[in-house]
């Protein structure tokens, strides 16, 4: 068992499952999930933390999967473009989508002291936000929450 945002899940199978919907998701859309984007994905999901570009780049040079930050870039903007990752922008990192496939609005839980990240998703038309855009006639099509906090762990053991 591993952990998945801030709670205790089958990490061998969140990788599985995940890869899974891409490669599906890929298949009906006629895109390639070369070796090296489903090798980016699968540390993003062995991680289960928000990683930069160039730690990524570390694990691809030490697989002698590619040196050059391009090679990390391309994998990343892909899997962001086609909903497999996301972008943490407080940190310039990135981490595995939870919830692939589905179309939904991530809220980002990130933890000030240790950076683990949590995702979790609303309906972008429900709750106050979509309460107030209803109000001024605008339609919501997209929007990214980032919020700063402490996870479980780091509450019950604060920095010193």
């Amino acid at each position: 068992m591993g952990s998945i945002g801030f709670t205790t899940h089958n990490h061998a199978n969140c990788i599985s499952d995940c890869v899974a919907a891409a490669d599906q998701h890929c298949s009906e859309q006629g895109l390639q999930l070369t070796p090296v984007r489903r090798r980016v994905l699968e540390i993003l999901l062995q991680q289960h933390q928000s990683l930069g570009a160039y730690d990524i780049l570390d694990h691809l040079r030490n697989e002698g999967l590619g040196s050059q930050p391009p090679v990390a870039y391309r994998a990343l903007d892909f899997l962001v473009k086609h909903g497999f990752a996301h972008k943490i922008e407080r940190l310039n990192a990135f981490i595995a989508c939870t919830h692939p496939g589905e179309r939904h609005a991530p809220i980002f839980m990130i933890c000030r002291q240790c950076n683990a990240v949590a995702e979790t998703h609303t309906n972008l038309n429900e709750g106050q936000l979509g309460q107030l855009a209803q109000e001024v006639g605008f339609q919501i099509e997209g929007t990214v929450v980032e919020v700063e906090g402490l996870c479980p762990k780091c509450q019950d053991h604060p920095a010193s």
